[in-house]
């Protein structure tokens, strides 16, 4: 897989960076400033972006924790803290049950321990789009289910840009259904206790695609975490409200393991 080493390469403290359904290491390129003080690791998820592949038809999240694993091997990572959003988040949490003592602090945001009615129902919806109308409409849509409808209005020209990237790197019918298909079947609800790591579970009541309420199950059933929840930003709050996020973040970075 295609991978980026940023921030000081010398830290003792490696954050590695996952991202949600688009996978691009680019989903992060907006906090790499804040987190220059920590050897930072970003990649392009299997079957996305510059890590072409074709994924397996029963390709689930827990494929995506070994694509991780045998990352981790790769760099000789013996610890590092994740930052999973949406779909990284699951990721997040899988590699926690598949290797215990490498996630040293785990940060799943906007993420969940089980399906739900209301985000099934949004990628029924994703999923016709793709599948009826094309690649084009199921990229123009994005943003509904992304962001808040002032902040849509507000970023226009940003917005533009954004897309016109989404559809020139798009990975495939075949492999971003395959993708929604591992996390619509991810769960470990049962399995959450086993998760002892310090987490910071973060969302924003205003997610249109996740119910805000997924966190807070989320964070109920972990051992050792604390919930962080905000009233804006959409599903994509780390963006929309850069600031605040990166400020939580790095609270939550900076405390002893």
């Amino acid at each position: 897989m295609h991978y980026e080493i940023h921030g000081n390469p010398d830290a003792e403290q490696t954050v590695l960076l996952s991202s949600g359904l688009g996978g691009s290491a680019g989903y992060w390129t907006p906090h790499l400033a804040a987190l220059g003080d920590f050897r930072v690791i970003s990649y392009d998820q299997r079957g996305t972006g510059r890590s072409p592949a074709e994924l397996a038809e029963d390709y689930a999240i827990a494929d995506m924790a070994d694509d991780v694993l045998e990352l981790a091997d790769k760099l000789e990572l013996t610890h590092c803290d994740f930052i999973g959003h949406a779909l990284g988040g699951l990721v997040g949490l899988q590699v926690a049950l598949q290797r215990p003592g490498l996630i040293r602090r785990l940060v799943p945001i906007n993420a969940w321990a089980a399906p739900n009615a209301h985000s099934a129902r949004c990628f029924d919806m994703r999923i016709a789009l793709l599948k009826n109308t094309g690649a084009a409409a199921y990229v123009a849509a994005q943003p509904i289910f992304l962001y808040p409808p002032s902040w849509i209005v507000a970023n226009g020209e940003r917005l533009e840009a954004d897309l016109a990237h989404a559809l020139a790197h798009f990975p495939g019918e075949a492999n971003t259904l395959r993708r929604i298909a591992a996390l619509r079947a991810f769960d470990v609800s049962a399995r959450l206790a086993e998760i002892d790591v310090p987490t910071l579970v973060m969302a924003s009541r205003d997610d249109s695609l996740v119910p805000w309420t997924q966190s807070v199950a989320l964070a109920e059933g972990l051992p050792n975490a604390r919930l962080d929840v905000r009233d804006f930003g959409g599903h994509a709050f780390n963006l929309t409200e850069q600031a605040a996020f990166e400020a939580s973040l790095l609270d939550f970075l900076q405390q002893p393991a």
